[in-house]
């Protein structure tokens, strides 16, 4: 099994400090290459892939995966031909904890060697960045509205810091901004609302399984759509989630469907697993199990 680890060598925490402890015991199985800027991941996924490696691997966070799976899909017959691998070594680690990936690195390295894989949904976001057309893959999550606004806002010294709570104090900055209306529309009936949140899996931004009902392999997408994004319609939201009942005393609404779009009056960007990639409008639609995951 001809493996190729993409990781970033100037990651910071515990979890990355602890894998780079593991490199010289990597190199002997694999193939390490090493990112050093931004967005580089996706590069090296596209190269590993015409290199002719069976299993690229995803040494980080959520967005370290999204870069390698776009490197991927960006080479022709990459998703059928290989397969992909999470090292969760993030702030975050959404897609690996929707997996039930182990968080250690032993135990996560050990999953890759064992070869077990299998075959889930993509998602898809296809919109317009400088007067051109473009395409985004994600394997777990995408949104709009407050969640993007914070990622704007996000300090990424104090993320290194302090790590996932920096969300929590750009959520609180970006609440005092004004939340222009975002219309969800499915082709068949249309929502709106301040904070458009759509999953591909169960879990979004941490441990809580914000979409219930959602299945990697079903060939939907869950959108919730929160109307209002003030202190009130959020507390009633978190009770929603505590208590299971988000979609009728948390006051969400709820779309499933294959294919949507967002549009909004206001330019306003949009993200995927946690990083903000263009503006809206946008369509978001899925891939039927395109692409090859290893899992436990």
């Amino acid at each position: 099994m001809k493996v190729c680890v993409i990781f970033n060598p100037a990651a910071r925490g515990h979890k990355a400090r602890h894998f780079r402890d593991h490199l010289a015991a990597l190199a002997s199985q694999c193939t390490l290459k090493p990112t050093y800027a931004a967005g580089a991941g996706r590069a090296l996924a596209a190269e590993a892939v015409h290199e002719g490696y069976e299993v690229i691997v995803a040494a980080g966070g959520d967005g370290t995966v999204n870069e390698v799976l776009n490197g991927i899909g960006d080479e022709p017959e990459g998703l059928r031909r290989v397969r992909l691998g999470v090292l969760p070594l993030g702030t975050v680690n959404v897609f690996a904890t929707e997996l039930n990936l182990p968080p250690r690195f032993a135990a996560a390295w050990d999953v890759i060697q064992r070869g077990r894989d299998t075959l889930i949904d993509l998602g898809e976001a296809a919109f317009t960045l400088d007067g051109q057309p473009r395409r985004r893959l994600f394997a777990q999550m995408a949104g709009a509205g407050l969640d993007s606004h914070a990622i704007e806002l996000v300090d990424l010294e104090q993320k290194k810091r302090i790590g996932r709570f920096a969300y929590v104090v750009a959520g609180l900055k970006a609440l005092q901004r004004p939340h222009p209306q975002i219309v969800v529309s499915d082709g068949q009936e249309s929502r709106g609302g301040e904070l458009v949140l759509i999953g591909n899996g169960r879990f979004y931004g941490g441990p809580f399984a914000l979409f219930p009902e959602a299945d990697l392999r079903d060939g939907l997408l869950d959108v919730s759509v929160f109307p209002r994004v003030h202190w009130g319609a959020i507390l009633r939201s978190g009770w929603g989630l505590l208590t299971r009942q988000l979609y009728s005393t948390g006051g969400v609404l709820r779309l499933r469907a294959a294919a949507l779009t967002l549009h909004c009056p206001t330019p306003i960007p949009f993200h995927v697993e946690g990083e903000n990639v263009g503006p809206l409008p946008a369509t978001f639609s899925i891939r039927r199990q395109a692409l090859r995951v290893m899992v436990p």
